[in-house]
């Protein structure tokens, strides 16, 4: 094992040296950016700034230039919010974690028990239900189902808060804060599950026909195991293995944001960020976060492969 994990450490390590080089030079090559786009200054002024921030030295001096700085903690500054980049990812990250972690477990949970249910009652009229039902969540694109669910939930019947993530105005704090907070955030969870359960509930209800197929599940019901305790421990243990690789997928989703939904409801997190960024070519803050992804993208795969080992042991790193 830790041999294994060396190795994979090693792996890593040169895969993100690769990754930031092309990261860096893919946005450093791209013609235009924040000064260059920005009318309002005058031709001396943009070339005090690029003078200042050096852009005008060559790329691979650039590049060794940020990668100190990254190994120093630094990822840069934000030329459009005059703040450190780090400081930025510290102030709108949270807000996108809280909504993906809630989505995340809500969408597990709904999908394990869906699925489970719908591959011990295959060709019933409630895996005929789930199925469709599926398909037309899965096919509706995330936009129309937030505005959809804005029209109704927050214009129509004024249950819910259409956006945002605290009421314009609002001073609440302790619990009064956590309550608003709960309550503007039903709705983007609401929308993030209906679009990550389709495609995970399907992703299990396959793994448990296949599994529930099997001799050892025969055998447990010949001794008299209650249907309940042969599914969700014999049969549902052994369908979820599969399932573990995805978990290393989840980690950079936590904290990367949803963009589309931040940007219909209003949420401050890094996704919306992220998306102003672009329109305004604010390249150190895309290159902190898209370096920063890609290494909790290769980090989780290394924690997905060590957790299927642990689960299974017949498996070799």
């Amino acid at each position: 094992m830790s041999t294994y994990i060396t190795k994979r450490i090693l792996y890593i390590i040169v895969i993100l040296f690769a990754s930031s080089f092309l990261i860096f030079c893919l946005y450093a090559l791209t013609p235009g950016d924040f000064i260059t786009g920005n009318i309002k200054l005058t031709p001396e002024r943009k070339a005090e700034l690029r003078e200042i921030y050096g852009l005008n030295k060559p790329v691979i001096e650039r590049y060794a230039i940020w990668m100190k700085n990254a190994f120093h903690g630094n990822f840069g500054y934000s030329l459009s919010q005059q703040k450190p980049v780090l400081t930025l990812f510290n102030q709108y990250i949270w807000n996108s974690f809280l909504l993906a972690a809630v989505s995340t477990f809500l969408t597990w949970l709904i999908a394990v028990v869906v699925g489970v249910i719908a591959a011990y009652k295959q060709y019933s009229w409630f895996d005929t239900f789930v199925m469709v039902a599926l398909f037309a969540a899965m096919s509706i694109p995330s936009f129309f189902i937030g505005l959809f669910l804005i029209k109704i939930l927050a214009v129509d019947w004024k249950w819910l808060p259409p956006g945002g993530m605290m009421t314009t105005g609002s001073n609440a704090t302790g619990l009064a804060y956590v309550k608003e907070v709960v309550h503007h955030m039903i709705l983007p969870v609401m929308v993030m599950t209906l679009l990550g359960v389709g495609s995970l509930t399907r992703y299990f209800r396959s793994n448990m026909i296949d599994v529930i197929k099997q001799d050892y599940i025969r055998t447990a019901r010949a001794k008299g195991l209650k249907e309940r305790k042969v599914l969700f421990t014999h049969a549902l243990r052994n369908a979820l293995l599969p399932a573990i690789t995805l978990v290393g997928f989840e980690l950079p989703a936590l904290f990367g944001g949803s963009l589309i939904i931040e940007k219909i409801f209003n949420w401050p997190g890094i996704g919306q960020l992220y998306m102003q960024s672009f329109g305004l070519r604010d390249y150190p803050l895309l290159m902190g976060f898209t370096l920063f992804i890609a290494i909790l993208t290769v980090i989780g795969t290394l924690v997905s492969d060590i957790l299927y080992h642990v689960a299974d042991p017949r498996v070799r790193l």
